[in-house]
C-alpha cells in the first residue's frame, strides 16, 4: 500500500527551466493538473513530500497554495532525507513512490518502492527508475504519476468522486 508521494521539483513538478526578471527575481511555472492530483491525494488520505536541491520562496509558496506539509529545500542528498522523513511518519519506503529526472533524485528513486520519471528525464534515469512516463516534466508528469498509483491502488474511483 503506497502511503507517501515525494516529488522532485525542477524537471518534475516544474519544466526544469528557472527564469529571472530583469529585478532578479525568480520565475517558474506549475501545472494546475499536477495540483488537483496533489489536493486529491491529500484528501485520499495520501500523505505528499517535495525533497528538492534547490531554494525558491516560489515553491514555498506553490507548497503553501497545496498544502504539503513536508516541504524540503536545499536538500543534497535526498536518500537520507527521505530516510529520516519515514522514521518520522513511521512507514517504509515500500510504501513509498517517487518522481525525480536528473542524476540528483538517484538515491531516492532506487530506494523506494516505485519510481517514476518525466519523459523528458535524463537518458541514466530513464534507464533506471521504474516508470518512464508519457508526459514531461512540468506538463502534467506528477498528475500521471499520481493516476498510476491511484489506478493500482484501487483509489481512481474515489479521486473522480472528489470532483463529481
Amino acid at each position: 500500500m503506497i502511503r507517501l508521494i515525494v516529488l522532485d521539483v525542477d524537471g518534475c513538478l516544474s519544466d526544469g527551466k528557472i527564469t529571472y526578471s530583469s529585478c532578479e527575481d525568480e520565475l517558474k511555472s506549475f501545472n494546475v493538473k499536477d495540483g488537483l492530483a496533489i489536493k486529491s491525494a491529500k484528501a485520499l488520505g495520501y500523505e505528499i513530500a517535495i525533497i528538492t536541491g534547490r531554494n525558491s520562496s516560489i515553491l514555498a509558496k506553490r507548497a503553501k497554495e497545496l498544502e504539503i506539509t513536508y516541504l524540503y529545500q536545499g536538500i543534497r542528498d535526498k536518500a537520507t532525507k527521505l530516510k529520516e522523513l519515514c522514521l518520522e511518519l513511521e512507514i517504509s519506503l515500500n510504501e513509498v513512490v517517487a518522481i525525480g529526472d536528473d542524476l540528483n533524485d538517484l538515491g531516492m528513486l532506487r530506494i523506494v518502492n516505485r519510481s517514476f520519471a518525466p519523459a523528458d528525464a535524463a537518458s541514466y534515469i530513464l534507464k533506471e527508475c521504474d516508470t518512464v512516463l508519457k508526459r514531461v516534466g512540468g506538463d502534467g508528469a506528477v498528475r500521471e504519476m499520481i493516476e498510476i498509483v491511484f489506478e493500482e491502488s484501487g483509489d481512481y474511483d474515489r479521486f473522480v468522486a472528489l470532483w463529481e
